[in-house]
């Protein structure tokens, strides 16, 4: 114990201070020696100690220890040399917090701990970037390597700083370990207001209004921030009484466009749209994100004009107001408005981004103008938009959807990184287009890629198998949907599966499916009974469907007037007149007009 404190205060001596877990290492006379305790000396005032003077003093600790525990000098020599040899300068210091916080700033968590790895690998530390590390982790989110910067926290000593104790209670909480949150958030030795914040947040995050509700009436003191919490939490989960009940209790000098604009938002969100605008016209001021929120929320319920309304009514303009815009449009269908309205804010100077680039791809796959979506993707690389997933998402579905099978495919395989949204719009679009062999095996490759298959993938599979009459493919494809990935089968996935085995000549199958399924069938079910029954011309089974059609209640009956038109067409084929005049006649009587068919074609360089 005596000649390794006196040891360590040799490089104290030497201008070199340690970290205090390592003076623990060395006095406790531990058998293990971490090389890395050596690349977090900081100098103090006077020059390092030379190669030789370092030697010396790792043989003088090493020598004395090696005669009761047998270390070997040669080893730590070694270590010695290679310390020296790889101390970081004060410019890579300098650098690290730098380009951690640009990756940060650009959503590239990743590589925002990619460069702090390799930069610990050099050497090169410095505690400051543990709150931004910690930030990386929650971002992805990533519990694993929010752990190791935990640890790093601990080893380092500065656990007890209350930015890394709130940057921890924050990473806990996006990760989805509210627990592990609150044991920081209880264990840290002083909090601030923006440590009871995250905290509130992290509760909001993971559904726990009351644990939230409770944390909120225990502060001493609130800000902005904190009533931002809460009213927007108690939005998110639905319930506007209790937000706008929180609302009219925040103090007059905490009251300011943040606070209305998350009210506004709240009601918005919600569908509640008069009440939004009855706070809108009331706000002393509007903020550009306000005006973004309403035009959101009356684009959501569908009324566009009253969005067009308050969009012309924005004072001055700016790219986020025109996204909103745009992207209401093309949500609900008014392609050409879209792109009209696309013209106009390049018209007024404004660059687009990839959410305007994204708008605007939909409306041109709706709209079927692949020339229009070509243009914008040429404009990619001119205008330097960051080529991110969603923008390659929105390439692939708009070729797709226009016929361009070529062009979506070498985007596609183009892509490093694929979400569950790319798989299901390439699978969806190749069993679009017939090719349903090519659907079954990205779905293969999407079963052997880390993404796993949801609910919309299945359905574009399913309903490759019923286009392409691969009906064992689809019976297996339908079992390990449920045993395999433990999704339940929804209505669409049974309408698929009805009309998989339908179009196979199957209906004895598919009839008995109908029956026995766990869900209420629906107008489609129905409707792809009926028809598999029209292409095999089965009047018995058509009788037995028309009879279960004939009992449905009157919300469905009322919902869908296929089934009477295509029931009248089923006896029309099949001579039987009178009864084809009938099911005419009860389409009428039930208020129902037969709704005409319509075409679109696009004129040959148009």
């Amino acid at each position: 114990m005596k000649i390794a404190l006196k040891a360590n205060m040799s490089f104290t001596r030497s201008s070199y201070i340690f970290s205090s877990i390592d003076k623990v290492t060395k006095i406790s006379g531990a058998q293990r020696w971490d090389s890395q305790s050596y690349l977090v000396a900081k100098p103090l005032n006077h020059n390092p100690p030379s190669l030789t003077e370092m030697e010396k003093l790792c043989n003088g600790i090493f020598c004395l220890k090696s005669k009761s525990k047998n270390h070997k000098t040669l080893k730590f020599k070694i270590v010695a040399r290679e310390t020296l040899e790889v101390r970081p300068t004060r410019n890579e210091i300098l650098a690290l917090p730098v380009l951690i916080r640009n990756h940060l700033s650009q959503g590239l968590p990743r590589q925002a701990l990619l460069v702090y790895t390799q930069f610990r690998r050099k050497g090169i530390y410095t505690w400051g970037v543990l709150p931004l590390i910690l930030k990386a982790c929650a971002s992805l989110p990533s519990i694993k390597h929010g752990k190791s910067a935990h640890a790093e926290c601990i080893k380092s000593g500065v656990i007890c700083d209350v930015s890394v104790g709130t940057s921890l209670v924050d990473m806990y909480a996006k990760c989805g370990d509210i627990i592990e949150s609150r044991k920081v958030f209880d264990y840290m030795p002083e909090r601030n207001v923006v440590s009871w914040n995250a905290m509130i947040g992290g509760y909001w995050r993971n559904g726990d209004a009351a644990s939230a509700l409770s944390l909120f009436e225990k502060m001493s003191l609130r800000t902005y921030v904190t009533w931002v919490e809460m009213i927007s939490g108690f939005a998110r989960t639905g319930d506007t009484v209790s937000a706008r009940r929180l609302f009219d209790q925040v103090p007059p000098e905490l009251k300011n466009v943040i606070t209305w604009t998350v009210m506004v938002d709240g009601y918005c969100s919600n569908g509640q749209m008069e009440m939004a605008r009855e706070l809108f016209e009331a706000m002393p001021q509007r903020n550009f994100f306000v005006w973004s929120s309403m035009i959101s929320g009356y684009c959501k319920i569908g009324v566009v004009e009253e969005a067009k309304m308050i969009f012309d009514r924005i004072p001055v303009r700016n790219l986020v107001n025109w996204n909103s815009m745009i992207s209401g449009y093309a949500q609900n269908g008014f392609c050409e408005e879209a792109l009209k309205a696309f013209e106009n804010m390049q018209a007024e100077g404004f660059e687009p981004d990839e959410f305007t680039i994204v708008s605007v791809l939909s409306a041109c796959s709706q709209s079927g103008l692949l020339d229009v979506g070509k243009d914008i993707h040429n404009m990619l690389s001119h205008n330097r938009i960051k080529l991110n997933q969603i923008v390659h998402n929105a390439l692939v579905d708009m070729y797709a959807k226009c016929g361009d099978l070529i062009n979506a495919r070498l985007i596609f395989e183009e892509m490093t990184e694929r979400n569950s949204a790319c798989w299901n719009a390439m699978i969806s679009s190749m069993a679009i287009h017939g090719q349903c062999k090519e659907a079954l095996e990205l779905f293969s490759r999407m079963e052997d890629s880390n993404e796993k298959p949801d609910e919309i993938t299945f359905l574009a599979v399913l309903s490759a198998c019923a286009h392409g009459g691969l009906v064992d493919e689809g019976m297996e494809i339908f079992s390990i949907m449920q045993k395999k990935y433990g999704l339940e089968a929804g209505i669409k996935n049974y309408g698929c599966l009805v009309d998989l085995l339908g179009r196979a000549g199957r209906l004895r199958e598919a009839y008995s499916l109908v029956k026995n399924m766990p869900i209420k069938p629906n107008d489609m079910v129905w409707g792809a009974m009926l028809g598999a029954c029209r292409i095999y011309m089965d009047m018995e089974m058509t009788e037995q469907v028309a009879k279960d059609i004939s009992t449905l209640n009157s919300s469905i009956r009322s919902a869908d007037n296929s089934h009477y038109v295509l029931l009248s067409n089923i006896y029309a084929a099949s001579d039987r007149w009178e009864k084809a005049e009938r099911t005419r006649m009860d389409l009428v009587n039930e208020g129902f007009e037969k709704t005409p068919a319509h075409s679109a074609f696009m004129p040959c360089g148009a």
